[in-house]
């Protein structure tokens, strides 16, 4: 004799769906500095956060004028390597510039 009970299958997939939560979020940002060019800032935005020309000068432009901008926003391991690969890039060109992550 089976002990298969044809809502046991729909009572599982319920609590699984009920447990499983989204990922918390973390906004990635830049900060502005007094020295890093506006060209590599755009730079930046355009290969590690692959946006447009546009937009990644809308960016740079809301960066400078109020001190920080949103890049993106990424769950917590994408947001850590974005914020890794800003800072290994801006020292390696010779920048000062400065990019963090909190939560979105």
């Amino acid at each position: 004799m089976s002990d298969y009970h044809p809502d046991y299958r729909e009572d599982l997939e319920t609590r699984v769906e009920e447990e499983l939560e989204r990922p918390p979020m973390y906004k990635v940002l830049l900060h502005n500095d007094d020295y890093t060019t506006m060209e590599f800032v755009v730079e930046v935005l355009q290969k590690i956060f692959h946006k447009s020309a546009a937009e990644a000068t809308r960016i740079m432009l809301l960066v400078h004028k109020s001190g920080r901008g949103v890049c993106g926003v990424f769950t917590e391991d994408i947001a850590e390597t974005k914020v890794e690969i800003v800072h290994h890039l801006a020292r390696k060109n010779g920048f000062p510039l400065r990019c963090s992550m909190e939560e979105a």
